[in-house]
């Protein structure tokens, strides 16, 4: 179908073009990700519709909303997942795609998209899907060629894309357009292209087809089946073959076997055949034999009861394993890691500043927690949005506590009490972070100007709560200038926790000297391990 060649060239072309999507973060960190996160996302998507026919347009949709919702990564993933939200809805049990349902599709994609965000933006993504929507409604009176109206999508989407620094300061600021509205307008470059029959690069994810187990190497084992597609185990000899049984009819028996169930296994010469199958008509398996000969040693299992009662029993442990309250946290690198499981959280998901994880991830590492009830930390503010996603997907009650950075986690998790319930938990988490100042220490990526500032790349910079506060040369010099413009009589502890860039006798050297500027204060130094940052720095 050509919807589904549609959406894979759109796929390609973002994850061709994901480094220069990156490129175009406002903050010239070495963890700018928009490209990664929408690439990965799309993949996911990919990851649905690849090896598989589809025999409507609303069934191509459907699985592309679903692949991407699962792997949806970052605010920018999580975006484009709604906006493919809003196409599924549009094209439900649509046989084709049309100009009228196009329009449709990125009518309900911007919506949706907006409803989904709690404070929404302009000049970002949001904007160019809002703006393409708009400006397509206007153009489809005129027309009803889906290839005019696609025409109508790139010049009305790269003309908002162009506008985009105007209605967004920190983007002029910067120099540069919204990443998430240009990786947008990639996919409908893509999108559009397929739809004309050009050439662009295309990506599979698909893994290589696995070959037919040797019937010497099949092992039945039932327990290790995550659900029943035919419900009995049937098996048997052939122990006394008729005498004009022949070769080609044991070959054929495998074949009709197979058009009734699977895991056929089918072996012997003209003295015994044993056979094996998993079908919902045992009887007919059982016939099919008596055609060749006698038969001898025959078993149906009925494998639903099995994994009714297996299901049933892992239930129970489950239930009995089952506490109140669990803990899922965001981190990377060694030591963070090491310290969240300090602190008594149950999941620590990789990611953070290197990598956001997608929401299945995230979902994942909820429902794997051994709790009715669970706070969520995300560590972040890139990947807030998917907790909440996640947390709406999972039948658990789930909390998520808006943690900005890992030493606002970490102080949420000290705040955690066992015996407290849930609302005052998440109270208390919340007004422990709140009370976290963050200084991160990274360097520059490329040449910029920001808030006033010029940035050469290689340059130190010092993020106090994700804004630019110092430049400079040297980490232990910017450290200490941003931790100077942090404290106040009222601060009782600053917290260092070192990244894998930086030896630990230069960890301490700092630690010194913060102790001997801050002496009313305790000063803790621990091994982060975390990539790309040479310290992240906590002020209560």
């Amino acid at each position: 179908m050509l919807l589904k060649e549609m959406f894979l060239s759109g796929a390609a072309l973002i994850e061709k073009n994901r480094q220069s999507i990156d490129a175009l973060n406002v903050f010239p960190v070495p963890d700018g990700d928009t490209g990664t996160n929408m690439a990965q996302t799309m993949m996911a998507a990919v990851k649905e519709l690849n090896g598989r026919s589809f025999p409507t347009a609303g069934d191509v949709t459907a699985a592309v909303a679903r692949g991407a919702l699962k792997g949806a990564r970052g605010n920018s993933g999580v975006i484009l997942s709604q906006i493919f939200r809003g196409f599924a809805r549009a094209l439900e049990g649509a046989e084709e795609i049309s100009a009228q349902l196009l329009v449709k599709a990125l009518r309900y994609g911007s919506d949706t998209a907006y409803k989904a965000i709690m404070k929404p933006k302009e000049g970002t993504i949001l904007t160019v899907a809002r703006v393409i929507a708009e400006d397509v409604e206007r153009r489809a009176i005129e027309t009803d060629d889906l290839e005019a109206l696609m025409d109508i999508v790139m010049i009305s989407g790269d003309a908002i894309l162009k506008r985009t620094p105007d209605l967004l300061p920190v983007l002029k600021q910067a120099g540069v357009i919204d990443s998430g509205g240009k990786g947008l307008m990639v996919f409908y470059a893509g999108f559009r292209a397929a739809m004309l029959g050009e050439p662009v690069d295309s990506v599979s994810t698909q893994e290589p087809e696995p070959g037919h187990p040797l019937p010497g190497e099949y092992v039945d084992d039932h327990t290790s089946l995550e659900e029943i597609t035919f419900a009995y185990c049937t098996e048997y000899i052939v122990s006394r073959p008729k005498p004009t049984m022949k070769d080609s009819q044991v070959a054929q028996l495998r074949r009709r076997l197979e058009r009734i169930g699977d895991c056929v296994l089918v072996i012997g010469d003209l003295e015994v055949v044993k056979v094996h199958v998993h079908t919902n008509d045992p009887g007919k398996a059982i016939q099919m034999g008596l055609e060749l000969g006698e038969l001898d040693a025959m078993k149906v299992d009925n494998m639903l009861e099995e994994f009714r009662v297996r299901q049933e029993a892992k239930r129970r442990e489950a239930e009995a394993a089952m506490k109140e309250f669990g803990m899922v946290a965001v981190a990377l690198g060694t030591g963070l890691v090491d310290i969240f499981k300090d602190l008594t959280v149950d999941r620590v998901v990789d990611g953070g500043q290197t990598m956001n994880p997608s929401i299945e991830d995230l979902v994942t590492a909820i429902e794997e927690t051994p709790a009715r009830q669970v706070y969520v930390l995300p560590n972040n503010t890139n990947i807030i949005l998917a907790a909440e996603q996640a947390a709406e997907i999972t039948e658990k009650t789930v909390y998520v506590v808006p943690t900005k950075s890992v030493p606002m986690g970490i102080s949420a998790a000290v705040a955690f009490k066992p015996d407290a319930d849930g609302q005052a938990n998440f109270d208390s988490m919340c007004q422990a972070a709140e009370q976290v100042h963050t200084a991160s220490i990274t360097y520059a990526v490329r040449d910029t100007t920001f808030d006033g500032r010029e940035i050469h790349e290689g340059d130190i910079m010092g993020l106090k709560d994700n804004h630019i506060a110092v430049l400079g040369e040297d980490p232990n010099q910017v450290a200490l200038d941003v931790v100077s413009g942090m404290t106040s009589e009222d601060t009782v502890l600053i917290t260092i926790y070192y990244g894998g860039e930086i030896d630990a006798e230069t960890a301490e050297d700092l630690q010194r000297r913060v102790t001997e500027t801050y002496d009313m204060c305790d000063v803790e130094l621990h091994d982060g391990g975390q990539p790309l940052y040479y310290y992240l720095i906590a002020v209560e």
